[in-house]
């Protein structure tokens, strides 16, 4: 290694920022850690975006509207954890109830009787095509209305009626 480049890291070395150490009497000075016994008074915009659980940008657009927020003399915006409280109160919903879960496509308004019949008759050995020249003669409606039944609406029938 060169002279200059051990001079230079040396130096780069020397100048280094150290934090300044200030002296004060035991017991006068003790460290802060956030928990539950300190009070936060404000929020930066990513400190309020993450307790939230929402983007800075989603923070930008509707919290910073509505709550006064606080500008410091370096340019930089505090939300009061006092305003984000006030607005988490005024828009608060109850919980939805959670519906069970429907199947897609329209409703079967099949009555029973209809599968019944479908299903002892496949039971007794009959084709899907034999059945559903059955119900066709018989003027029976197809669930959705339809007067005309096919093999692959009988099918349909007994593989939802077996679930």
């Amino acid at each position: 290694m060169s002279r200059w480049k051990r001079r230079r890291g040396r130096q780069r070395r020397e100048h280094q920022h150290r934090p300044q150490t200030y002296w004060a009497p035991p017991g006068e000075l003790r460290e802060v850690v956030e928990d539950e016994e300190t009070e936060r008074l404000a929020y930066t915009r990513k400190q309020a975006a993450e307790a939230l659980g929402v983007s800075i940008s989603t923070i930008d657009r509707h919290l910073v509207k509505v709550v006064d927020t606080v500008k410091t003399p370096w340019g930089q915006r505090l939300i009061p954890v006092a305003g984000i409280e006030r607005f988490l109160r005024e828009h608060l919903e109850p919980a939805r109830e959670r519906r069970a879960r429907r199947r897609g496509g329209r409703p079967a308004t099949l009555p029973g009787t209809v599968v019944e019949r479908i299903r002892l008759e496949y039971a007794r050995g009959r084709g899907l095509t034999d059945i559903a020249r059955g119900l066709n003669a018989d003027g029976v409606p197809t669930a959705h209305g339809a007067r005309q039944w096919w093999p692959s609406t009988v099918r349909a029938v007994l593989t939802t009626a077996a679930r």
